[in-house]
């Protein structure tokens, strides 16, 4: 009885070959399986860039070196995930800026930069308290459309040949491909309203935000489903049976749910594993889904520039040299042109303007000292501001355009100064 087991173990190729894979599997996954991350790629943007990267510490990989670069250019490396951490350097202390997406290896940053005393500001970015659920809720989207297009999509196709079903549609007048997209159709729905409710549920029951664009989100989604779906086609035209299905189904699933950085960083990974991560679909819906839901928009930074509070004082050339930063940005310059001239031809956009201008981006700054003539002094600052705009990116006037940003806002800051803490002629109007 013994031998004729091990018989009809051989005969069965499909069981073999998973038996002799897990063990391999299981080398594979313990160099995955590691959550401490040894280096981070590192940026160092500033004046005092060159000297600040010869004091940093061997767990910071600086990759980037910018003398000329800003805060701006700083946050844009982070935003494209070109580094983990970016060091703006001045004349006093440093601030490093952290992408808080990536909750591991924000941690142990984090826990190196503690240690380096004063030398160095912290500013956690896209994930502030590192949150676990902030990064986790992104990723089990990806693994529940994983699992619906793979698992449920394979044995529903295999069910239905093994009742006779895509027998009786072969000899219909019907084109496979139009049979195909019939099929995978119903699953594709489904997954996208899984997809929609689970984003859902989890910002409202976890907090977790998503300053970026819906359709993007929406397009990579599409894409990632379009691909999941086609594993579960493939799985289900090599299985004779729903447990043959299954057990193949859970062989590509396994792989994704531990290299793809849902669970373990990427980074933390050895190199020849890493590798591995790259083939499998759920890893760069992961980077979407992250990328889209924690790092803001550029219309979302544009209206957070004023919204710290102070006493005024300083406060104009600070704000002042933000705007420069966010125009000087191609990323973000390109949408904030595009809603100036749409607000030059349209009411409602100009009126929107003018309220993300005089409200929203200065309200906080203009009123700390409660001042009966605010809204006439941010409305003074924002047009000042909105008429330099002009003047140095649509005009391109040469004294402006050619000027440096720390120029410009050296002279215009102590009138935006004078604007929201300075005595006014006529305070009201």
């Amino acid at each position: 009885m013994i031998l004729e087991e091990f018989r009809e173990l051989r005969r069965d190729r499909r069981t073999l070959a998973m038996l002799i894979a897990m063990p391999l599997l299981l080398v594979v996954f313990g160099y995955a399986a590691n959550f401490s991350v040894d280096t981070v790629r590192t940026a160092v943007v500033g004046p005092q860039a060159e000297q600040a990267t010869t004091q940093l510490p061997a767990f910071f990989d600086v990759t980037t070196v910018e003398p000329d670069g800003t805060r701006s250019t700083a946050e844009n490396l982070l935003q494209r995930g070109e580094v983990d951490v970016a060091f703006v350097s001045s004349t006093g202390s440093a601030v490093a800026l952290v992408d808080g997406s990536n909750l591991f290896a924000a941690q142990s940053i984090v826990s190196v930069l503690n240690g380096l005393s004063d030398q160095a500001t912290t500013e956690v970015l896209y994930n502030p308290g590192l949150k676990t659920s902030w990064v986790m809720i992104p990723a089990i989207i990806g693994l529940i459309l994983t699992f619906i297009g793979t698992i449920i999509t394979s044995i529903g196709l295999v069910r239905e040949r093994q009742t006779g079903t895509l027998e009786q549609l072969a000899v219909m007048p019907i084109k496979p491909s139009t049979v195909n997209f019939g099929k995978i159709a119903p699953y594709f729905l489904v997954a996208s309203i899984d997809m929609a409710f689970i984003t859902v549920l989890g910002m409202w029951l976890f907090d977790v935000p998503f300053n970026g664009n819906p359709l993007v989100f929406a397009l990579g989604g599409a894409l990632f489903l379009f691909v999941v779906l086609g594993l579960g086609v493939f799985i289900s035209t090599v299985s004779q049976n729903a447990g043959q299905a299954i057990q193949l189904a859970f062989f590509f699933l396994l792989p994704q749910i531990l290299l793809s950085g849902m669970i373990f960083p990427l980074d933390a990974m050895a190199a020849g594993v890493r590798w591995i991560a790259y083939f499998l679909p759920l890893t760069y819906f992961t980077m979407i889904s992250r990328g889209v839901m924690l790092p803001v928009d550029p219309v979302v930074r544009f209206a957070g520039i004023g919204t710290e509070p102070g006493d005024g004082t300083g406060a104009g050339e600070t704000i002042f040299r933000r705007v420069l930063a966010l125009w000087d940005d191609a990323d973000t310059r390109a949408p904030l042109l595009a809603l100036l001239r749409t607000a030059v031809s349209h009411e409602r956009a100009a009126a929107a303007l003018g309220e993300l201008f005089a409200n929203t981006l200065l309200a906080q700054v203009a009123t700390p000292a409660n001042r009966e003539d605010s809204s006439v002094r941010a409305a003074l600052v924002a047009s000042h501001i909105g008429g330099l705009v002009i003047g140095r990116y649509v005009l391109r006037l040469p004294p402006l355009a050619g000027a440096r940003p720390d120029e410009i806002a050296g002279i215009v800051g102590p009138v935006l100064d004078h604007y929201l803490s300075g005595e006014l002629a006529r305070p009201t109007l």
